[in-house]
C-alpha cells in the first residue's frame, strides 16, 4: 500500500509541478528540451495522482483500484522514455525530434493498452492486488519492465559517453546530474524485480522524484539549451574565428577546430597542458604567434582589461601554395561571481576584409588610371595643337638663322663689310637662338606634365614640390581647352609666398584638371569668361580653389556630390571625376573635398589640405624655412 509519508511527498510533488506548469505557461517560448521536461513532470503528476488515488479507496473496491493502477501506467511508462529522449536531445543538439523517435513511444502505447484492457486477456495481471505479495504477474510484465530497462539504461550510457569526450566542466556536470537521475529509477527498479526485499508499490514512483529534481537542476538551473553543447560546439567549429579558454594560471582549458588547425597542431598546444608551456626559444625570438598570446595574457593578467592586437599567420596547405591568415585577436579576462576564473581568447579572422581592402584598393586604382588616361585622351588634340606651335616656331627660327648664316658667309669676301655688320647679324642669329630655347623648354615643360600624368596610378612618386609648379603644368596641360572655349585664368594668392606640399605632384595635377575642366565646361554655357584659380587658409587647413561665374550646380546634386558618381552634366558627364579626384585628395594627401556656391555666380569647388605637411615660405627665404 502507499504509506502517509509517501503519500505527503506526492501530494507535495503534485502542487510543486502544479505551479511549475502555469510558470511554464506564462514564460512561453519552451524549446525542445523544456517541452520534453514538462512532459515527463506532467507523466509523473498523473503517477503520483494515481497513487494518491490508491491510498485513500477501499482495499475492497477492486475495480476502482484497478483503474488508479492502471492510470500508474500512463507516468510508469512513458516517464523513461521522456527520459530517453531528454539525453538525445541533449547529446544530438536536437531542435526537433526525428521523425524516427515516434518509434520509441510505441511500446509504451502497446503497454498502456494491455494495462488497460487486462480484464479480458490478463497479458499484465493474472491476479490484481495493490498488495505485491497478492499480485500475479502476466508474461507482458516481463516485456514491459524490460523495454523500461532499455530505455533507462541508453540513456545513461549516452549521458556518460558524451561527458568522457567533452572535457568542459559544465557539460560533465549536466551530464552527471542526468546520469543520477536516470539511475535512480533503474537501481530500484532492478531491485523490485530481482531482489527478495519487499518494496511498496510507491518506490517505483518514488525513484523517479531524484529523476525531475535532477533534470531540472540542469536544465534550468545550468542552463541547458540556453548553452545547447553540441549545437554550439558546431557553431564554434564551423565559424572561421579561433577561441582559446584558458585557465587563471594559463592552463589549457578548451579550443575550436580552427584554433586546433591553425595554432595548436603548429604549436602543440593542447588540452590541460599549460600555454606557457608550449613556447620555444625560437618562438621568443622570433616573437611568433604563441609568444604574442603569452605576452597579451600576461598583460591581461596584470591590467585586468582586455588586450587587442593584430596578429598574421603563415598557413601552408597540404599540396597548396603558402598563404596568410590575419587575425585581430582579442584576450579577454574571464571573471565567474566577480572571481578571475581565466581568460578567453578569440582569434577574429580578418583574412575576407583584407582581400576585400585590397580588391577595393585595387579597383579605386584601375578607376583612377582610367579617368586620367580617358582625360588625357580628351586633351590628346589640344596637346597637339599646344605642340604644334613651339615646333613651328622653332623650325621657323632655324630657318631664319640659316639665312643669317648664309648672308654671313657670302660677305666673308666682301670689303664693304664692316666687322659691325657681323656683330649685328650675330646677335640677330643669337635672337632666333633664344627664342628657339624659349620653345624648347615649353616643349619640354608640356612632356614633362604628359608624362606624369600617363604614369601609373600605383607608381607612387613621393616628393617636395610647389604650388607654382602644380599651377604651371596644369596651365600647360588645360591651355587649348581654355582658349578654345573662350575662357581666361586669373589667380588669387601673394605671388610672393613659396607654398611647398610634399607627395605625388601627378595625383594633384589629375584633381586641379578635373576642377579646371569642369569649369570650363560651365563657363562654356555662359559664353566664356574669367575661371580664378585661388589659394588661401582656413585655420589649419590650406584651400586650393577653382571659381567659375557659370549656371552654378543644384541644391541636390551638391548635396550628393564626393560621396557618390552624379553629375550635373546629363549624358555628357559621369561623376566619376569628382568621385575619383575626392579618393585621391583622401587617400594621398589626407585632405577633403568641397563645394560652394560663388557668391558672382556659379560654383566653388576646392580641395583642403592638412597645415602639418605644407611649408610657407617667403621667395627669397632659403629652402629649410619654418613649417606653419
Amino acid at each position: 500500500m502507499v504509506s502517509d509519508l509517501s503519500a505527503a511527498i506526492f501530494a507535495v510533488c503534485l502542487i510543486a509541478i502544479g505551479l511549475f506548469c502555469v510558470w511554464s505557461v506564462k514564460t512561453g517560448r519552451m524549446q525542445l528540451i523544456h517541452k520534453l521536461y514538462l512532459m515527463i513532470s506532467l507523466s509523473f503528476a498523473i503517477w503520483a495522482l494515481a497513487m494518491l488515488g490508491i491510498k485513500f479507496t477501499d482495499l475492497g473496491n477492486t475495480p476502482v483500484l484497478f483503474l488508479f493502477d492502471a492510470l500508474t501506467y500512463v507516468g510508469g511508462a512513458f516517464a523513461p522514455v521522456f527520459t530517453l529522449c531528454i539525453a538525445l536531445v541533449f547529446a544530438k543538439g536536437y531542435e526537433r525530434m526525428p521523425k524516427w523517435s515516434w518509434v520509441l513511444f510505441i511500446m509504451p502505447a502497446i503497454t498502456t493498452l494491455i494495462v488497460w484492457t487486462n480484464p479480458w486477456h490478463h497479458l499484465m495481471y493474472k491476479v490484481f492486488s495493490v498488495i505485491k505479495s497478492e499480485i500475479v504477474f502476466g508474461p507482458y510484465m516481463y516485456v514491459a519492465g524490460l523495454c523500461s530497462y532499455v530505455y533507462l539504461t541508453v540513456s545513461l550510457v549516452m549521458m556518460i559517453t558524451f561527458a568522457v569526450k567533452n572535457s568542459s566542466r559544465l557539460y560533465r556536470m549536466q551530464c552527471l546530474l542526468f546520469s543520477l537521475g536516470g539511475l535512480c529509477p533503474l537501481a530500484v527498479s532492478m531491485i523490485a524485480t530481482f531482489s527478495p526485499v519487499d518494496m511498496p508499490i510507491s518506490a517505483t514512483p518514488l525513484s523517479f522524484i531524484p529523476t525531475i529534481i535532477f533534470n531540472g537542476i540542469a536544465i534550468y538551473q545550468l542552463h541547458l539549451f540556453d548553452i545547447k553543447p553540441i549545437a554550439l560546439q558546431h557553431i564554434l567549429d564551423w565559424i572561421p574565428d579561433c577561441y582559446l579558454i584558458l585557465s587563471e594560471k594559463g592552463l589549457v582549458i578548451s579550443f575550436n577546430k580552427p584554433f586546433e588547425k591553425y595554432f595548436a597542431s603548429v604549436y602543440g598546444i593542447r588540452e590541460n597542458k599549460y600555454l606557457s608551456d608550449c613556447a620555444r626559444e625560437e618562438d621568443v625570438s622570433g616573437k611568433t604567434a604563441i609568444y604574442n598570446m603569452i605576452t597579451a595574457v600576461d598583460a591581461c593578467r596584470e591590467s585586468g582589461s582586455g588586450i587587442s592586437y593584430e596578429q598574421a599567420v603563415t598557413v601552408k596547405k597540404d599540396d597548396g601554395p603558402v598563404r596568410k591568415n590575419y587575425y585581430v585577436t582579442d584576450v579577454s579576462p574571464l571573471d565567474i561571481k566577480e572571481k578571475r576564473s581565466g581568460y578567453v581568447v578569440i582569434f577574429k579572422d580578418i583574412t575576407p576584409l583584407k582581400k576585400s581592402m585590397q580588391q577595393l584598393q585595387d579597383s579605386q586604382t584601375r578607376m583612377m588610371e582610367q579617368e586620367r588616361f580617358a582625360f588625357l585622351g580628351q586633351m590628346m588634340g589640344g596637346l597637339a595643337h599646344n605642340l604644334k606651335t613651339p615646333i613651328m616656331s622653332i623650325s621657323g627660327c632655324i630657318s631664319a638663322a640659316d639665312t643669317l648664316v648664309q648672308e654671313c658667309y657670302d660677305s666673308l669676301d666682301d670689303p664693304q663689310v664692316e666687322p659691325d655688320d657681323y656683330r649685328e647679324i650675330y646677335g640677330e642669329i643669337r635672337g632666333w637662338f633664344d627664342k628657339v630655347r624659349e620653345s624648347s623648354a615649353y616643349m619640354s615643360d608640356i612632356i614633362t606634365a604628359i608624362k606624369g600624368q600617363a604614369n601609373s596610378v600605383s607608381a607612387f612618386d613621393d616628393a617636395d614640390f610647389t604650388l607654382e609648379e602644380l599651377i604651371k603644368r596644369t596651365n600647360l596641360l588645360m591651355r587649348h581647352e581654355l582658349m578654345s572655349s573662350g575662357c581666361r585664368l586669373i589667380y588669387e594668392y601673394d605671388p610672393d609666398k613659396m607654398i611647398t606640399l610634399h607627395g605625388d605632384i601627378n595625383n594633384l595635377i589629375q584633381v586641379m584638371n578635373n576642377l579646371l575642366s569642369n569649369a570650363i565646361y560651365a563657363q562654356k554655357q555662359a559664353g566664356g569668361g574669367i575661371i580664378t584659380i585661388g589659394i588661401g587658409q582656413k585655420d589649419d587647413q590650406l584651400r586650393i580653389f577653382v571659381k567659375d561665374t557659370g549656371p552654378g550646380v543644384d541644391e541636390k546634386v551638391r548635396n550628393r556630390l564626393f560621396k557618390e558618381m552624379i553629375t550635373s552634366k546629363g549624358t555628357m558627364g559621369s561623376g566619376l571625376g569628382l568621385y575619383i579626384s575626392n579618393a585621391v585628395v583622401r587617400a594621398k594627401f589626407g585632405g577633403s573635398m568641397w563645394v560652394e556656391e560663388n557668391p558672382g555666380g556659379g560654383s566653388i569647388f576646392g580641395l583642403s589640405l592638412p597645415m602639418d605637411s605644407i611649408r610657407i615660405t617667403d621667395k627669397d627665404t632659403p629652402k629649410g624655412g619654418d613649417r606653419q
